[in-house]
């Protein structure tokens, strides 16, 4: 049975009249990888800052292995923080810059007395360190000769070298390439599972979450929309916003005309839903892969296809149906004008409940409110960034 290794109770934080965390409770297992997922400003840095103890929440607990540790220092906590800037010494080589932190005398909490690790201690723990994070034969190379991700290894193995419970990692793959930052995926859950620890891990990339986690926490607003394992969140969205937030989703107002029975578009369909009032209003999810194209005397839905984008694996279609538009996603080709059908089986169909996300996410001829944003002249991003600075860096 999993431990419980950190808690949340109540938490909140607010700058001035700004509420940046709103009531959060959360637990964290021992040994877990968990990821606070979410876009800029919704509260996960700032989670991870209270966690790290760099920020003292305005109300509620922090607990660790049960002990209350709201006003403990950073460096009296077994956690250590990997941020997107390494912040390697560039005057030290990778050796150096890994040992630095065992060359700092510790306080004994018996004698309390300052204690040195011996060099031969020192040694041992760095070539340890060096093996974890595949960087044997690196020791004497100036870390200013490393590409990204080795220095991103260095990164890591200086955070571990003292042996924390948990290591906090802050966007830590946000400046590589595309590549790269896949191959530091699989990397990063290579470490943990050797290393044992809790990794806790804010990103605002979906992929990265899914792939790396065992828990996927969604935030959105200063609140926790939803918490589950991978597989969870995507296939059992709780709401609209994860929904739209966790990979591409066609959102549609519906009905629910009873159990394992939900009708859009005055079509009724059948689902695996259970447990809503007759009649009420609900949101329908429907992912793009989940939906099959049919000729169109054949089909539960009707639609001419408005848009065609080659992705190499399979085609991106915008369908309008009824002047809503869906995205599906098929290996097979329907041409720009053509009309279709579509079947849905009952297992690709999610319902859920109502919530102020509704109506807000799902048509797919709207633009997006990023690209909105970036086609107003006016539109400054370093506002948003200069806004986020309490919070989230």
């Amino acid at each position: 049975m999993a431990k419980e290794l950190i808690r949340l109770s109540n938490c909140c934080m607010s700058f001035d009249d700004n509420v940046v965390l709103d009531n959060i409770n959360l637990y964290i297992n021992d040994q877990e990888f968990l990821t606070l997922l979410g876009p800029s400003g919704c509260g996960k840095t700032t989670t991870l800052r209270i966690i790290g103890g760099f920020q003292t929440p305005t109300s509620g607990e922090v607990l660790f292995d049960g002990e209350k540790i709201n006003d403990v220092p950073p460096h009296k906590r077994a956690v250590n923080t990997v941020f997107q800037r390494y912040a390697l010494f560039p005057h030290l080589n990778v050796y150096e810059n890994i040992a630095f932190g065992l060359r700092l005398p510790k306080t004994d909490p018996e004698t309390k007395k300052k204690v040195k690790l011996s060099e031969a201690e020192i040694k041992a723990r760095v070539t340890e360190m060096l093996t974890a994070v595949n960087l044997t034969g690196f020791e004497k190379r100036s870390v200013t000769s490393l590409s990204g991700g080795q220095q991103q290894r260095v990164a890591i193995a200086r955070a571990l070298v003292n042996r924390p419970k948990v290591l906090l990692l802050d966007e830590p793959l946000g400046a590589l390439d595309l590549r790269l930052r896949k191959d530091m995926q699989n990397e990063l859950k290579r470490i943990q599972k050797a290393m044992g620890i809790t990794f806790i891990y804010v990103t605002h990339d979906q992929e990265e979450a899914l792939a790396m986690s065992d828990t996927v926490v969604v935030m959105d607003g200063g609140k926790i929309q939803q918490i589950g394992t991978p597989e969870d969140i995507y296939n059992e969205p709780k709401n609209a916003f994860v929904a739209d937030f966790i990979g591409e989703s066609n959102i549609i107002d519906g009905y629910m005309r009873g159990d394992g029975v939900v009708e859009i578009f005055n079509r009724r369909f059948a689902c695996l839903d259970k447990g809503f009032a007759v009649n009420e209003p609900v949101d329908v999810v429907i992912r793009p892969e989940d939906v099959d194209i049919v000729p169109e005397a054949e089909g539960q839905l009707t639609g001419t296809v408005t848009s065609v984008t080659f992705k190499g694996v399979h085609y991106d279609i915008i369908v309008d149906f009824y002047g809503f538009k869906w995205l599906i996603q098929t290996t097979d080709l329907s041409p720009v004008g053509s009309r279709i059908g579509i079947k849905i089986d009952p297992d690709g169909i999610h319902v859920m409940k109502k919530s102020h996300y509704s109506g807000m996410f799902g048509d797919y001829s709207s633009y997006s409110e990023e690209y909105e944003e970036i086609s107003d002249a006016n539109y400054d991003p370093t506002e948003e960034d200069e806004g986020d600075s309490n919070e989230e860096t």
